[in-house]
Formats: structure tokens, sequence, C-alpha cells
């Protein structure tokens, strides 16, 4: 793999990733804001009664709202892009022309789809966001360090679901070969659902219908970063690979080994 050819596509992964950041950090602001203001409201509320309806007990805030919202917002959207779509340029130079005959925009497409599955969608069905007021913090250090195990997990089941796939290929074909590493990947990440702690610190006084807006617009804001990245990035590799630009370029799409 030519080192200039493996940097064109980092460049083009962080530049992807800025801009579905950004579109990220759209969906975020106008959608998920409002559950996150309407959640911090019943917080202070709980908080006002448990302090007997007076003033007392309230603690300054180090950074304000306002800021939380924007500038915090964004620089927390942004920087995830630019990492996570450097990462994701480095899968994808590895796995160009090794996971089947897919051009240059297909490959972006399929790598943005199984990380939004692998690195998302598969934890947050085991535990999922919550809102302020929502959640126990004596729990949390144990909440946070369960949803990672998840992710690892999820992401190490997808790698050995992909390799046991293309294995049984010559033996089942494609389809069926698929369709069996598929079955495995369900079937295991059933099992760590099943044998990994739950939490439910859901408050009975907490709107359900809240809940579940806040843990859509999260969603939401995953979805619209991973499918911007994936066009975004395919569009950018698809003019480095497909339209000529020399030798190097032409490397990265031939996989060495």
């Amino acid at each position: 793999m030519n080192s200039i050819s493996v940097r064109a596509l980092l460049v083009r992964g962080m530049i992807a990733g800025v801009i579905a950041g950004a579109l990220a950090l759209a969906v975020a602001y106008f959608l998920g804001e409002s559950q996150v203001d309407a959640a911090i409201a019943i917080e202070e509320a709980h908080s006002h009664a448990a302090h007997g309806g007076g003033g007392g007990g309230e603690e300054e805030e180090l950074v304000s709202r306002t800021m939380q919202a924007t500038g915090g917002l964004a620089t927390a959207l942004l920087v995830f892009g630019v990492a996570v779509g450097g990462i994701a340029a480095l899968v994808y130079a590895y796995a160009l022309g090794r996971i089947g005959n897919f051009g240059p925009r297909a490959t972006a497409a399929l790598i943005a789809g199984a990380a939004l599955l692998t690195v998302y969608v598969v934890p947050f069905l085991k535990y999922p966001a919550n809102p302020p007021a929502v959640g126990n913090p004596d729990t949390i250090g144990k909440r946070t360090t369960l949803f990672f195990l998840m992710v690892a997990l999820s992401l190490l089941l997808a790698v050995a679901a992909v390799i046991i796939g293309k294995r049984l290929a010559p033996a089942l074909g494609n389809w069926n070969a698929t369709i069996a590493a598929a079955a495995g990947f369900i079937l295991a990440i059933g099992l760590a659902y099943a044998f990994l702690p739950s939490f439910d610190e859901v408050g009975e006084d907490f709107p359900a219908s809240l809940l579940w807006k806040f843990r859509l617009s999260t969603l939401a804001v995953q979805a619209t970063f991973w499918a911007g990245f994936g066009l975004i990035f395919g569009y950018l590799t698809e003019r480095l690979l497909v339209s000529g630009n020399g030798a190097d370029a032409r490397r990265v799409a031939t996989p060495v080994g």
C-alpha cells in the first residue's frame, strides 16, 4: 500500500468527517437540544422540590447552558468527525478490494453503514442514551464501561463475521455465507445482551414521550453523521481513484497480499 495514497485517503476521510460532523451538528441543535432543555427543566424542578422549594442547593454553572448547546456541542461533533473520519479512511484503505467487487462509493457506503450498526446501533439497543434527570449518578461509571464494552464486542464480532463469511463463501456461495455469518453475529450479540447487566433507572414521573424523543434524536444525529460521511467520502474517493489521479491512486484500489 503506497503511503502517499493512504495519506490522500486519510485527508479525504477527515474532510468528509468534518462536513458530516457539521450536518450532525445541525440535527443535534435543532432536533435534540429542545429535548435536553426539557429534561434539564425536570431535573431542576426535582432539585427545587428536594430543597423544600427554596433557592438553596443550586450550584453555579462552570459552563453556561448556552455555551454547552452551541460552542461545546460544535467542538465535540467536529472533533469527533475529524477523528472518526480519519479512522474510517484507514479502514477503507484496507477494505477496498478485499470485501467484494465493490466500487469506491459502494465501499464507502458499506463501511459507513457497518460503522453505524456496530459502533452505535448495537450498543444503543442494550444501553440507550439517557437525558438529564434519568439515571443513577452512582452507576454512571459502570454504565459507561459497559457501553464501551458493548462497542468493543460489536466491532470484534462484526470483524469475525466478515472473516467467517469469506471462509464459508467457497463452500456455500456468497449469499448463503453472508446469511450464515449475519446469523452468527446476531446470535452472539443476543447472548451478550442476555448476559450483560441491564439498567432500568427511569423515574416513574419522567415523561415517556420525552425519553423516546431524546433517544430518537441521538439516533438521528448518528445516522446523519454516518450517512453524510458515506456519501461525501464516497464522492471524494471516487474522484481520487477513478478519475485517473496517477499510479498511486491505482495502487490503493489493488489490495496487496
